[in-house]
């Protein structure tokens, strides 16, 4: 297993993770046809330009990736602290291997060490993801309320949204 800082030309890999990650049901928001070319290169520029974005390669198929976790500041200054965006994706075949809380673990690691100047992160989860949810929790990400009717599913089932954070402990106060 190989963890790495994503590149451009991961789009088509990390596009194709998506989308098997989608087909199945875990626990990503975006719809299959929602998956663009554009979508992909957008969050890997905001994230490479101002975040992080790390990728698991298969260890048996280097055009094949087996997971991605991403985030970036957004552009106000009043929130230029603040990781947002952030989305962590397995593909099912690798689920419930502890894939993802390795990769969880190495972004918070390098947000902790490397990027002082991000004093949280926050993430959205479904109210649904139970794995997800309790993933977070023993990772020290505390609830941060509860977005009712935020999400509506492929069977048009509304599910409220999960916010969830957790604080840089070596955030530095410029």
């Amino acid at each position: 297993m190989h963890i790495r800082t994503a590149v451009p030309e991961d789009g088509p890999k990390i596009k194709a993770l998506y989308v098997e990650v989608v087909k199945a049901g875990g626990g990503l928001a975006r719809r299959e046809e929602e998956i663009t070319d554009d979508y992909v290169n957008e969050f890997i520029q905001h994230s490479a330009d101002n975040g992080l974005i790390i990728v698991i390669e298969h260890p048996g198929d280097p055009e094949q990736l087996i997971g991605e976790m991403h985030g970036y500041k957004m552009d106000l200054k009043g929130f230029s602290h603040v990781l947002s965006h952030v989305t962590l994706a397995i593909h099912p075949q690798f689920q419930g291997k502890k894939m993802g809380r390795t990769l969880l673990t190495i972004f918070m690691e390098e947000i902790a060490k490397n990027r002082t100047d991000i004093g949280k992160i926050e993430l959205m989860t479904g109210e649904f993801n139970k794995v997800a949810i309790i993933l977070y929790q023993s990772m020290g990400f505390k609830i941060e309320g509860r977005l009712e009717m935020r999400y509506r599913n492929k069977r048009g089932v509304f599910e409220a949204d999960i916010p969830m954070s957790w604080q840089n402990p070596n955030f530095e106060f410029d």
